[in-house]
């Protein structure tokens, strides 16, 4: 994004400020010490390899307490109504730190399966992925990379995709390079009582249908919670996400996910800007309520369409546009902290913002609209309906960005979006795990 002349000695002088405020922002904090836990031998080791090749359906694999160091993958193939079974998140841990080949710690196929009480660290892809799954169940595990936050780290911590009927309870999650909780492609959904840190992205809803994000902590990642539709994924557009109850706090860490230009290894969230709270991008019938969103140095809750990417946006049964958006009773607090300058997204909020220069903002539209419903933004043809108490005092900007970076304008007036919406969501079977 282009800034013009007039700006710039402005600019660089609060990049240099934020350069050096961001050299705290990273966190290498620890849910425990793994060190300090007993050393499992080889047999214990091999007992466990031996408990997942092995498996049958109806079976309960139990991994006792202790540091098991293993060197290959654990890998549950189709089998069905499986139970693994840790001695506590604190007492076992599977480390993978000298696996030197595959993907994922732990992978997991099948139905009706339940992974428990245990913690997987420093898996060289993804900590632990299900796929495929009908009935899969995450709780009271944590997944981590135990150097901190670094771009070589795992891409997914906890990570089903593809599946039916998805449960993550009192999980924790850091430190991986996109999302510490991604669930994608996927349907009927909830992820309560969790913690994610120091990731890039906290928790993330991609591509998936019937979803519940509630009573989570989302703290200290670079964006705390997203919910985005990608495009050329074989499901498209999700729909119906309710995000609710959660404390979206101080996700100002520096984005350290590998650039997009890295490919094969790139991933979209290297576009989000520290200091996001809430982002939506292209998203479908999303409710957002009863949320404590502080101290995000540079959003609160961002509505975003796929335009602003500037990735190509030609794919079958898929649209940019984020539509149905309801946002309401969130609580927010504005950090002291400045806004973010090294992403694009974050120049367009922190520079081009309607409430002033270098602004935290509460809430910004970017202002893209799906010019075949109407020709007019001010009939809200989207449907993005806000209603937070006393609105009037909060930092709100509508982009108007269909005339390039020579021409963005930005408005403060919310008038056209004081609606409501209604959007359905039902995860009650799920609920009852």
């Amino acid at each position: 994004m282009k800034i013009p002349r007039r700006i710039l000695p402005i600019l660089g002088l609060f990049y240099s400020i934020f350069l050096i405020s961001s050299c705290s922002s990273s966190t290498t904090e620890q849910t425990f010490d793994s060190s300090k836990l007993r050393k499992a031998t080889q047999e214990e080791i091999e007992k466990v390899i031996e408990q997942f090749v092995l498996a049958e359906d109806s079976s309960v694999i139990e991994i006792p307490a202790g540091f098991f160091a293993l060197k290959t993958q654990l890998i549950l193939d189709n089998k069905n109504h499986i139970t693994i079974k840790g001695a506590g998140l604190t007492e076992t841990v599977l480390s993978f730190r000298d696996l030197k080949a595959g993907g994922e710690g732990v992978k997991l196929v099948g139905n009706n399966i339940t992974i428990q009480d245990l913690s997987v660290e420093d898996a060289p892809g993804d900590g632990i992925k299900s796929q495929h799954c009908d009935g899969i169940t995450f709780r009271k595990v944590n997944v981590t990379w135990t150097n901190g936050d670094k771009s070589k780290n795992g891409t997914y911590a906890i990570y089903p995709v593809q599946c039916k009927n998805v449960l993550i309870d009192e999980c924790i999650a850091s430190h991986s390079k996109d999302a510490g909780i991604y669930v994608g492609q996927s349907e009927n959904i909830i992820v309560r009582n969790s913690l994610a840190f120091g990731n890039v992205a906290g928790i993330e809803i991609e591509n998936s249908d019937n979803a519940e994000v509630f009573d989570n902590t989302v703290r200290d990642n670079s964006g705390g919670i997203l919910v985005f539709n990608l495009p050329g994924l074989p499901k498209s557009d999700g729909r119906g996400t309710k995000i609710y109850n959660n404390e979206v706090t101080h996700n100002n860490h520096k984005n350290f996910a590998t650039a997009l230009s890295e490919d094969p290894n790139g991933n979209t969230v290297t576009m989000i800007p520290p200091g996001s709270g809430i982002v939506m991008l292209a998203a479908k019938d999303v409710e957002i309520y009863g949320n404590n969103i502080h101290e995000n140095k540079t959003v609160g809750i961002a509505i975003a369409n796929y335009h602003v990417t500037g990735f190509p946006m030609d794919a079958p049964n898929w649209s940019p546009f984020s539509s149905n958006i309801f946002v309401h009773d969130n609580d927010y607090k504005r950090t002291l902290a400045l806004p973010d300058f090294s992403k694009e997204f974050g120049k367009l909020i922190s520079v081009y913002n309607a409430t002033g220069f270098a602004r935290t903002q509460d809430i910004i539209y970017d202002g893209f609209w799906d010019k075949d419903i109407s020709d007019n933004i001010n009939t809200n043809p989207m449907k993005i309906c806000i209603q937070e108490n006393e609105m009037e005092k909060l930092h709100f900007t509508l982009f108007d960005l269909w005339e390039g970076e020579e021409n963005i304008k930005s408005s403060k007036d919310y008038a056209p979006f004081n609606c409501k919406s209604e959007i359905k969501t039902d995860v009650s079977a799920i609920a009852k795990l």
